[in-house]
C-alpha cells in the first residue's frame, strides 16, 4: 500500500528558535496528495468529516471555486493561486457556484496520482486535493489553536511586497503542479513531501498576512503579543508568571489575558499547558525515560501534579499513553 511522506521537524530545545519551528518540532507531519481535479462547470466535490488528525487541503491552480461548510459559515470564494486547509477536518463542499446540477465526474488512475474529470463545458477548474496528517496527540493542538478554515491567497504576494512566504508558496505550488502533470520517477514521494512542506509554508504566510486568522497565527502577527508566544514556546519548562509574560508584552496582566481570550479563546497558561503536554507526550514515547524525568523536563516539580495535568488534558494517564504508543506500531505492522 502506498504511504504518505513523513516529515519530522525535531529541534533542540536549548537553542533560541522561532515559535513556528518549535511548533513544527513537536509534531510529525505527513503529506498526501490524493487527487487532481479537471472539471468544466457545473461541478461539485463533497468531503465528509475527516478522521482524527487529517486536515484536507485544496489548491486552486486555475479557475475558481466556492467553498461551503455545513456549520453555517459564509461561502468562501477561491480563485487561482488560493490554498485552503480545513484544519479541523470538517465536512465541506466545493462547487463552481453556478447553481446548476453538477456533471458527474469519473476518476482515472495515472502514474502516482488519481485524476478526476467531468464533461462540463463551462469555466474550467484545475485543482489539487490532498491531506495533511498529524499523529496524535498533536492533532488536538492544531484543532485547538488553528482556525477551522485557513485560506492563503498566494496571488496577493505577486508584486505586493507582502512577504517572502507567499513567493515561496507560489514556487512550491508551481512545483506541485509540474509534478502532478509529469509521470516522473519518484513523483509520488515528491508530491507527498511537498504536501508536508505546504503545511509549514502556509502557516508562515498566514502570520505575514494583514488579515491573519484567529488563533496562534493572530498572536504571531501581533507585535506586542508575539513576545509571550515566543517565550512560551522557547522556554515551556520555565515557571512563568502572568506578570512576567505581561512585562514581555509591555502591557498589564488584565490586558494580556483579555488579548489572549480575544484572539485565541484561551489564557496564556492554557497555551503553556498545551505546549508542555505536547512535549510530554513526545518524551513519554522515548524508551527508558521515566515519568519523573518527563515531569521535570516540561516544568513540573511534582510528579503527582504532572500526572493530574496530563490526565486532565488527554483523558488518560501518562502510563496509559505510553502503553498506547508501544501498541500502536505493532497494530500498524499487523495491518
Amino acid at each position: 500500500m502506498l504511504k504518505s511522506f513523513i516529515v519530522s521537524f525535531e529541534v533542540n530545545m536549548s537553542m533560541s528558535i522561532d515559535w513556528l519551528s518549535r511548533l513544527l518540532g513537536m509534531m510529525t507531519v505527513r503529506g498526501r496528495l490524493e487527487l487532481r481535479c479537471s472539471y468544466g462547470a457545473p461541478w461539485e466535490v463533497i468531503y465528509a468529516d475527516s478522521d482524527a488528525g487529517e486536515m484536507p487541503y485544496h489548491i486552486v491552480l486555475g479557475g475558481s471555486a466556492v467553498l461551503e461548510t455545513p456549520d453555517g459559515g459564509q461561502p468562501q470564494h477561491l480563485s487561482a493561486g488560493d490554498i485552503v486547509m480545513l484544519a479541523h477536518g470538517s465536512a465541506h463542499t466545493l462547487r463552481d457556484g453556478s447553481g446548476a446540477r453538477p456533471k458527474p465526474a469519473r476518476q482515472r488512475a495515472a502514474l502516482n496520482l488519481v485524476i478526476s474529470e467531468n464533461k462540463g463545458t463551462g469555466e474550467r477548474l484545475d485543482m489539487l486535493c490532498g491531506r495533511i496528517i498529524l499523529a496524535p496527540p498533536h492533532d488536538r493542538f492544531v484543532r485547538s489553536y488553528l482556525p477551522s478554515r485557513l485560506v492563503v491567497r498566494t496571488s496577493a504576494g505577486k508584486g505586493s511586497g507582502q512577504g517572502a512566504a507567499l513567493e515561496q508558496l507560489n514556487g512550491l505550488v508551481a512545483l506541485m503542479r509540474t509534478e502532478s502533470i509529469a509521470d516522473n520517477l519518484g513523483g509520488y514521494a515528491m508530491m507527498n513531501a511537498l504536501s508536508a512542506a505546504l503545511f509549514a509554508l502556509a502557516l508562515r504566510a498566514s502570520t505575514e498576512s494583514d488579515e491573519a486568522p484567529a488563533g496562534l497565527l493572530t498572536l504571531a502577527g501581533h507585535a506586542r503579543l508575539s513576545p509571550a508566544l515566543t517565550a512560551i514556546f522557547n522556554e515551556p519548562a520555565r515557571d512563568w508568571t502572568l506578570p512576567e509574560l505581561a512585562s514581555l508584552c509591555s502591557m498589564s496582566r488584565a490586558t494580556l489575558i483579555r488579548q489572549f481570550q480575544s484572539k485565541v479563546g484561551r489564557s496564556p497558561f492554557d497555551l503553556l499547558t498545551s505546549v508542555r503536554m505536547a512535549l510530554a507526550a513526545n518524551e513519554l514515547k522515548r524508551p527508558g525515560v521515566s515519568t519523573e524525568v518527563v515531569a521535570e523536563t516540561v516544568g513540573y516539580q511534582s510528579v503527582a501534579a504532572f500526572r493530574r495535568a496530563f490526565t486532565q488534558h488527554f483523558g488518560m494517564t501518562p502510563a496509559d499513553w505510553r502503553r498506547s504508543q508501544v501498541e500502536a506500531p505493532q497494530t500498524e505492522a499487523a495491518g
